[in-house]
């Protein structure tokens, strides 16, 4: 049985300086995240002279490497405090993004990407063990509000790189990669300034640095996590590829597809997601987020069938199903992410999350592009089905995940009032919950 460490959460809701610090450290590094990544791959080709089949092999052995540091990382975030290893993992970010502007060959190309996704992985443990502790007496609405900003972040960030993007100069590109270098900086002197050093939960004498391996109600939320994150890359590959060669669709329905995606995620992400809150809300959240996938890559095989002028509009309407899909989605692996994990081990558990999590995404595009894009029409049916399946297994493993998990403790009996009424609990007398 996996036992709950004692809760030690900061109380407090948005006005919460840590909360404030860290939504605001986490979009400035996003916003520079959207500046690199939708030019890297255009810098390590047309300016550093990679060839593209080098570029993609060096992110790949560098994606893969970057696994081995998240239980480890986890690890130490649980021993010492989330904090100093998550601003370890931005400073070294800034230093690995610097690094890439004075790369010349494949060698030192991979050498830098693979120190970067090692650095990623770590910070985003320890990051996740921050949330976690940071998650005040709202948790949920906490994580929706940080999961919003995420997601305007990477769309500032994305806007501003089209300006390079045009200009398409080694400069411009050169400008990209030392903003991402500053923003993870700022970031992790915004968390510095703000974001307190959380001292480690005490750990129970069955604790071991593995023990999220044995927890196989966890390990299969993982696995159940990972394999839906197929349709963040549903939005972000497959649909731009069918509609470039699959479709007549005009060449800026790909852009209105992006557009609309991030402005649904971005519009609904606080409203939903704040009312998901436990692990079985978490489980539902994720049965609904299939429906909706169920709905909308049929869809989207459809723009395929109509006319020209037909196609932007069923695309936006499959693209509108589909993110408010993945609200739900996100918003039910955040409930069942941080619900199930014991509170002195949130860095150890979040480790193995962000572990399945990104070697789902290395997978997706063989998954995607081989099988789906291949199958075509009957393709797009059966990753709907795959995505409802998901979904529905969900709720019985969030129930199955809950009953390996002891329940909280009742709070003692309260002192009757001379009147003959109990007194209500003061803020500090509430029994503690486990999870954030």
């Amino acid at each position: 049985m996996i036992k709950r460490g004692s809760t030690q959460r900061v109380p407090g809701g948005p006005d919460s300086g840590p909360q404030r610090a860290l939504i605001t450290a986490s979009f400035v590094s996003r916003v520079g995240n959207g500046l690199f990544n939708t030019a890297a791959v255009l810098y390590f080709t047309l300016v550093v002279h990679l060839p593209a089949t080098q570029v993609g092999a060096g992110l790949t052995i560098a994606g893969l490497s970057g696994l081995a540091a998240g239980i480890p990382a986890g690890n130490l975030a649980d021993r010492y405090g989330p904090r100093a290893v998550w601003l370890t993992g931005l400073v070294l970010q800034a230093a690995t993004m610097t690094a890439f502007v004075f790369i010349d060959s494949w060698g030192a190309f991979t050498l830098v990407a693979t120190l970067d996704r090692l650095a990623a992985t770590a910070s985003g443990a320890a990051g996740g063990a921050l949330i976690a502790r940071a998650g005040g007496e709202r948790p949920a609405a906490f994580r929706a509000r940080l999961r919003t900003f995420v997601n305007l972040g990477v769309v500032v960030g994305t806007l501003g790189a089209a300006f390079a993007i045009q200009a398409d100069t080694r400069p411009a590109y050169t400008g990209l990669i030392l903003a991402n270098a500053a923003s993870f900086a700022l970031a992790a002197l915004i968390a510095f300034l703000g974001v307190p050093a959380y001292p480690p939960l005490p750990r129970p004498g069955e604790h071991r640095q593995w023990s999220v391996l044995a927890d196989r109600p966890y390990v299969s939320f993982v696995a159940l996590y990972s394999t839906m994150g197929l349709q963040y890359q549903t939005v972000s590959l497959l649909l731009p590829i069918w509609l470039s060669t699959h479709t007549d669709a005009p060449r800026w329905t790909v852009a209105a597809v992006y557009a609309v995606n991030s402005g649904v995620c971005v519009l609904l992400q606080s409203r939903l997601g704040s009312t998901v809150e436990t692990p079985r809300q978490g489980g539902r959240a994720f049965r609904l987020a299939g429906l909706l996938f169920l709905i909308s890559c049929p869809l989207m095989a459809l723009t395929a069938d109509v006319p020209a002028w037909a196609a932007p509009a069923l695309a936006v309407l499959a693209i509108c199903v589909h993110s408010v899909g993945e609200v739900w989605e996100s918003s039910g692996g955040y409930a069942l992410g941080y619900g199930l994990a014991p509170d002195h081990a949130q860095g150890q558990y979040q480790g193995l999350l962000g572990i399945g999590f990104d070697a789902g995404q290395a997978l997706a595009p063989l998954v995607l592009t081989g099988a789906v894009l291949a199958l075509g029409h009957p393709g797009w049916l059966l990753l709907g089905a795959l995505f409802a399946c998901l979904g529905a297994a969900g709720p019985p493993v969030a129930a199955w995940a809950e009953r390996t998990r002891p329940a909280a403790p009742a709070p003692e009996a309260p002192a009757q009032h001379p009147q003959g009424r109990s007194p209500l609990p003061e803020a500090d007398q509430l029994p503690a919950q486990g999870g954030p």
